[in-house]
């Protein structure tokens, strides 16, 4: 009988459990990696493949732009993303490349340089923004445009012509405060508030259209007392009723004050006032914050210094501005007026304290005893006069009739 045989079984023992947690795990190691590499090599297609974002290359010079009170309130990122603006609107580019990631801050950006900057009455101040996301972020910028070519030149020749009219009259040696009520005066004078005007936004409208609104008078104020070295800004913000507005702030004699020139234009008397159609109200040439706010709000969107003195104020420097009640002064005051035959008799005062002590003062007895007067020196047998009281303004205004 032959052998018989037997089948030897495997033993089977733990190197192929481990073989086999050995190839999961790798299999694991190796899809964890594959994610972590997919999007580096993602990145490395994007910059290979994305064409170079074609910036708006900048030739103004800083130093100009140093000069912007808007400009000065920004992060170095946020003056190189202004400058880019501000060269594409001085170039007048359809879009304009700007290192931003934020749209809506872009358009806060355009909006700053358009206070900055007059001068570009072709730019209406809208503009589509659209920020992108790739090799790099940005935005690209697409102003909206109210001229351009040679309608652009024409209308910068007529604004031109106008300006040096103006400029003309004023003496380069002046001082600050010659040259600013040099400027208020000449816009008052020949411009008609009008809020229907063409291009009303812009200085256009006041150089050559003559009529505007308050964005118009406040640019073509910081266009002029720029051109005579003057600082002035642009600033906007809403009235106590709630109405939008733009006014400015300069410096006169090394110091801060606003100026409002729309406010100084006689149509914005109220019906008492509107006696002399030729009044021209000079609150707010060159006043401080304490008389400003009395009924202006600016925006809170950029810091405004402190405007704390009064010693340019229109009514200051023509002795119209009284810190206390003198009623021998203001009855002086009256006679003064009406011996050289003039109008008004003006009396703008610091508080309402000293207002309201003046006011009975005056209506008690001090302005009959000058209309007494006024009487003798002209021979008249009847006295009349129109007063102003306007105790928003601590003011009090009087028109004398010499027939």
């Amino acid at each position: 009988m032959g052998q018989r045989k037997h089948r030897q079984k495997k033993k089977r023992g733990c190197f192929g459990c481990i073989l086999v947690v050995m190839i999961l795990l790798l299999c694991v190691e190796m899809i964890v990696a594959a994610g972590l590499f997919h999007g580096i090599i993602r990145d490395k297609l994007t910059a290979y493949f994305s064409p170079e974002i074609p910036y708006q290359e900048v030739t103004i010079d800083k130093k100009d732009l140093e000069k912007k009170y808007y400009y000065l309130q920004l992060t170095e990122e946020e003056k190189a993303a202004y400058a880019e603006i501000s060269q594409g609107i001085r170039d007048q580019v359809d879009e304009i490349y700007v290192h931003s990631s934020d749209a809506k801050r872009t358009n806060k950006l355009l909006e700053f340089v358009l206070k900055d900057s007059p001068e570009f009455f072709w730019c209406d101040g809208t503009a589509k923004t659209t920020s992108y996301e790739g090799k790099e972020n940005y935005t690209v910028l697409k102003p909206a445009y109210l001229c351009s070519g040679e309608e652009r030149k024409r209308r910068q020749e007529e604004i031109d012509s106008e300006v040096e009219k103006c400029l003309g009259k004023i003496n380069e040696n002046s001082t600050d405060y010659d040259k600013i009520l040099s400027v208020f005066d000449y816009i008052v004078d020949t411009v008609d508030y009008d809020s229907d005007a063409e291009d009303n936004q812009n200085i256009y409208s006041v150089f050559v259209g003559k009529k505007s609104v308050c964005a118009g008078y406040s640019k073509a104020t910081q266009y002029l007392l720029e051109k005579l070295g003057v600082f002035c800004t642009y600033v906007t913000g809403k009235t106590k009723s709630g109405e939008n507005h733009a006014w400015n702030m300069v410096i006169c004699e090394g110091d801060y004050y606003y100026v409002d020139t729309t406010w100084g234009d006689p149509v914005f008397l109220n019906e008492e006032e509107a006696v002399n159609k030729d009044l021209f109200s000079y609150d707010y040439m060159c006043c401080n914050d304490e008389e400003l706010f009395r009924t202006h709000v600016p925006d809170s969107d950029v810091n405004l210094p402190e405007c704390s003195k009064m010693d340019y104020n229109y009514y200051v420097v023509n002795d119209m501005y009284f810190e206390k009640c003198d009623r021998d002064i203001i009855l002086d005051r009256m006679n003064d007026t009406i011996s050289k035959h003039e109008n008004p008799s003006l009396f703008k005062f610091s508080d309402p304290e000293v207002y309201e002590k003046a006011k009975q003062e005056i209506f008690g007895n001090i302005i009959e005893q000058a209309a007494k007067n006024l009487s003798q020196w002209y021979g008249l047998r009847k006295v009349k006069y129109t007063y102003i009281d306007d105790p928003k303004l601590n003011k009090i205004v009087i028109y004398w009739e010499y027939k």
